[in-house]
C-alpha cells in the first residue's frame, strides 16, 4: 500500500496515535496532521532558455518532451491560453493518472496538456471543518480559485502566449521553461493559502502511481522545522525520489535572516529566489518640478494628476501612536486629513508591508500611498490602488521638499516597462537564507532561480473581489506579475524537465548535481551577485546554495555527484533518528552506523561543515558523464582562516574507470573563528569547470560566538 493508510490516520487523529498505529490494519505510521502555507516571460530570456520554433510550431528538440511534470499546489484555470495543447504530444501509455471531475471541472477540461488532474480536502476539512465556499471563490474541484498553482504550472510547462502582460506591463511572448513537458496537477492547497499534509502525502502516493518525472512543490511551513522522519514533504518527497522522480521545493520567504530556509531534506532541490533584469519605474513629479522615481504595478486611474501629499505621522488619527501612522498601519490615519491626498508612509519594524498602508490610505479615502522602504527590486506595492513603493533616500527627499513648500503636491506617472537596465541576477530580500536549522551539513538552499515580479498565467476567478476598488476598472486577470520562492521553485522544475528529456537515466541526485555545480555566481556584467538585505552584501551559499542557475551549462556538468537510496537511509541514521522510526518512513532495510561523520561525507555537491575542531577528512565520489577519455585537475579556494588539500588532485576518466573517489582535508589556521567561512573546489579539464561550495565554521572547545 501506500501513503493512503497514513492519510485515513491523519485525519481523525483526535485519539491516541499510537493506538492507530498499532490497531489499524494497514497502518505504517502515523504522524500529525499539519498546516502548510504556500510560498509566493522574461525570466526564460534571462537564463538564456530559448525554444526553437519552426513554422509557427513549438520545436519539440530541447523543450521537454517526453516528461510529465507533477504540480502540488491550488489546481490549474485550465482555460489559460498557456495550457492549450496545439502541436502537444499524445500523453505516454506509462501514465497512469485520471482526470478527476468536481465542481466547474469535467474530463473536457484535460487534453494533450493537461493529461491528469486530482484534488483532495479531507485533510483540510478535518483540520478546520467544511471547506466554507461561500466565504469566497473556491472551487471543490481541480479548477485554481486562487491563482497561485495557474502561476507555477504556466511558469513551469506553459506554450506559448503571445502578447501576454499584466494590464500592460511586462508584455511580450510568455512561455514556460518546458513547454512541451505535461502537466499533471494535484490540489492539495485551497484559496485560504493553507495545505493540509495529510492531503499532501495523498497527493505524493498518487503522483508515483500515475507516472510523473518531476514534482513541483511550492509550499512548506516555517521553522520550527520538523524532524524529517515526521515532515510529511519530506516523506512524500523521500518516496519519489526512490522512483527516479526529481522533487523541486520552494526554500520559503523569510528571509534575509539565517536559518530560515525550509524543505531541507537532502534528497530535494530547495531553490532559492533571485531577481532578473526587468523593472517597473513609476516617476513621482513634485510641484516643484523636481523628480523622484520608485517602482509600481499600478496603471489604472488617477494618474497625471497633482495631489496634495501629507506625511502619516502628520495625520495620526486621535489616540494613536505617531510612529504607527507613520507606517500607516491599520486605524492610525485621521480620516478627515487623509481625505483626496497622497499619504507618504516610512516602513517600520512593525509595519513593513505596502500593502496594509495601502489598505489603511484607501479606508480613509485617499488618493495614493508613496510607501518608502529598504531597497528591494520586489514590488510589493498592490496593482488595484495609486501605490509606489520608493527607498528610504527618495522618501526623505520627499519629506525634505513637503517641510519646504507651503503646498506640497506630487502626481504619478504611469508605470513603464524597462528592461536591461538593473543589474541581475541578485537573492531576493524575502528569500530564505541557510545554514538548515535541521541538518546544517546539508547546504539549503541548494540553487537560485528568477522569483521576482514574474509574469505567468493566472486565474480569472481570484481577482473578481479585487476589482471591485474604485480605482480599478478592469477585465479579470489572465496574467499577473507575482513574487516568491513559489515563484522560482517551477522555473528549476521546467528546468529539471529539460535535462530529464535528455537525460533520462539520470537520477535525482544527478540532476540536482548537474545544477549545484554549474551555476553562476556572478551577475551579467562579471561581479560577484549580490544579496538584497539590510544591508545589501555579497552572497554566499546560505544565500543561493551553488549560485543561480544557468540551464545550459547544466545540460553537460562534465562530473556529477551522484547517490543511491541507501546513503539517504544512512544520513537519517546519523541524524540520530530511531531505527523504527527510520523503516516505518523510508520502508528500506539498509544496515547503517550511526555515525556522525557520515553526515559530512554525504556525497553532495557541497561540503558543509558546521564544526571544525580539529583536522578533519571527508570524501566524496564523482562520475564522469563528459567525454569517456578526460582528466580533471583540482584547484582549491580555501574558506577564511582554514587550510584545504585534495588527494588525488587529478582524476583521470577512461572507458574502464568512470567513477573517482578523492578526499578532503580541512585544517584550521586560527585559534576560534565563530563565524562560517566559504571557498570553492573547483575540478577543471579544459571545457568543464565542476564547482562545488566549501562552508565551514570553526569550533574550538565547543564554543563558538554565534553568526551575526
Amino acid at each position: 500500500m501506500g501513503f493512503q493508510g497514513l492519510l485515513q490516520s491523519s485525519v481523525n487523529l483526535k485519539p491516541s496515535l499510537l493506538q492507530v498505529q498499532q490497531y489499524v490494519p494497514g497502518v505504517i505510521r502515523v504522524v500529525p496532521n499539519r498546516i502548510l502555507s504556500l510560498h509566493t516571460t522574461r525570466s526564460w530570456d534571462f537564463l538564456q532558455v530559448k525554444p526553437q520554433i519552426v513554422a509557427g510550431i513549438l520545436s519539440k528538440s530541447h523543450s521537454g518532451i517526453g516528461t510529465i511534470i507533477g504540480v502540488m499546489d491550488t489546481g490549474i484555470w485550465p482555460e489559460s491560453e498557456s495550457f492549450k495543447d496545439k502541436g502537444m504530444e499524445k500523453f505516454p501509455s506509462r501514465w497512469k493518472g485520471i482526470c478527476q471531475e468536481g465542481e466547474g471541472f469535467n474530463r473536457s477540461h484535460c487534453n494533450r496538456k493537461i493529461i491528469g488532474a486530482r484534488w483532495y480536502v479531507k485533510g483540510y476539512e478535518a483540520e478546520f471543518g467544511k471547506l466554507a465556499l461561500s466565504d469566497g471563490v473556491e472551487f471543490l474541484s481541480p479548477r485554481d480559485a486562487s491563482g497561485h498553482g495557474t502561476h507555477t504550472s504556466s511558469t513551469a510547462s506553459g506554450t506559448l502566449v503571445e502578447n501576454a502582460n499584466f494590464r500592460g506591463l511586462a508584455q511580450g511572448l510568455a512561455r514556460g521553461g518546458a513547454p512541451s513537458s505535461w502537466l499533471a496537477i494535484y490540489k492539495v492547497c485551497w484559496a485560504s493559502g493553507d495545505c493540509s499534509s495529510a492531503d499532501l502525502l495523498a497527493a505524493f502516493d498518487d503522483a508515483i502511481f500515475d507516472g510523473v518525472d518531476v514534482l513541483s512543490v511550492s509550499l512548506g511551513s516555517p521553522p520550527p522545522l520538523s524532524p524529517y522522519v515526521d515532515d510529511a514533504l519530506a516523506i512524500g518527497s523521500f518516496h519519489a525520489v526512490t522512483r527516479g522522480i526529481s522533487v523541486v521545493c520552494s526554500a520559503g520567504n523569510s528571509g534575509p535572516y539565517s536559518q530560515s530556509v525550509i524543505n531541507t531534506a537532502p534528497w530535494v532541490i530547495t531553490v532559492a529566489a533571485s531577481t532578473i533584469d526587468r523593472e517597473f519605474p513609476t516617476v513621482i513629479t513634485l510641484g516643484n518640478n523636481q523628480t523622484v522615481v520608485g517602482q509600481s504595478f499600478y496603471t489604472g486611474r488617477q494618474v497625471n494628476k497633482f495631489h496634495s501629499i501629507v506625511y502619516g505621522q502628520d495625520i495620526a488619527a486621535t489616540d494613536v501612536d505617531e510612529n504607527s501612522a507613520g507606517s500607516c498601519d491599520l486605524e492610525t490615519l485621521n480620516a478627515t486629513l487623509a481625505k483626496g491626498k497622497v499619504v507618504l508612509c516610512f516602513q517600520s519594524r512593525s509595519q513593513r508591508s505596502a500593502t496594509i498602508a495601502s489598505n489603511s490610505v484607501l479606508k480613509v479615502q485617499g488618493a495614493g500611498v508613496i510607501f518608502a522602504q529598504f531597497p528591494t527590486k520586489d514590488v510589493s506595492c498592490p496593482w488595484t490602488f495609486p501605490c509606489v513603493q520608493v527607498d528610504f533616500e527618495a522618501g526623505t527627499s520627499l519629506l525634505t521638499y513637503m517641510a519646504a513648500s507651503r503646498k506640497p503636491v506630487v502626481k504619478f506617472s504611469f508605470s513603464k516597462t524597462v528592461v536591461g537596465q538593473q543589474l541581475a541576477p541578485e537573492v531576493a530580500y524575502f528569500s530564505s537564507r541557510g545554514p538548515s536549522s535541521l541538518s546544517p551539513s546539508v547546504l539549503k538552499p541548494d540553487i537560485a532561480a528568477p522569483g521576482v515580479d514574474i509574469l505567468a498565467s493566472w486565474s480569472p476567478a481570484s481577482s473578481s473581489k479585487l476589482l471591485d476598488s474604485p480605482q480599478t476598472k478592469a477585465s479579470p486577470l489572465n496574467f499577473k506579475l507575482a513574487s516568491g520562492t513559489s515563484m522560482s521553485c517551477p522555473h528549476v522544475s521546467g528546468i529539471v524537465a529539460l535535462l530529464k528529456g535528455i537525460h533520462p537515466t539520470w537520477s535525482p541526485a544527478a540532476i540536482k548535481s548537474a545544477l549545484v555545480t554549474t551555476a553562476s555566481v556572478k551577475d551579467e556584467y562579471g561581479e560577484n551577485t549580490v544579496a538584497e538585505g539590510a544591508p545589501h552584501k555579497q552572497a554566499d551559499p546560505f544565500d543561493y546554495g551553488g549560485g543561480h542557475v544557468d540551464p545550459n551549462k547544466a545540460l553537460a556538468p562534465g562530473l556529477i555527484y551522484d547517490m543511491e537510496i541507501s546513503d539517504y537511509v544512512c544520513f537519517l541514521y546519523a541524524m540520530g533518528y530511531n531505527s523504527t522510526a527510520i523503516s516505518s518512513m523510508t520502508r528500506v532495510h539498509t544496515p547503517c552506523h550511526k555515525s556522525a561523520k557520515f553526515l559530512v561525507n554525504l556525497n553532495l555537491p557541497s561540503i558543509t561543515i558546521p564544526e571544525l575542531k580539529q583536522q578533519l577528512t571527508v570524501s566524496r565520489t564523482v562520475t564522469n558523464v563528459g567525454p569517456i577519455n578526460s582528466v580533471y585537475t583540482a584547484r582549491v579556494q580555501a574558506p577564511a582562516g582554514t587550510y584545504v588539500s585534495v588527494k588525488p588532485s587529478i582524476l583521470s576518466f577512461n572507458s574502464t574507470i568512470q567513477k573517482q573517489k578523492f578526499k578532503v582535508t580541512f585544517r584550521s589556521q586560527l585559534k576560534i573563528q565563530g563565524r562560517y567561512s566559504f571557498g570553492n573546489l573547483y575540478w577543471e579539464d579544459g571545457i568543464h569547470v565542476v564547482k562545488i561550495p566549501l562552508i565551514v565554521r570553526i569550533v574550538i572547545n565547543n564554543y563558538f560566538y554565534s553568526e551575526t
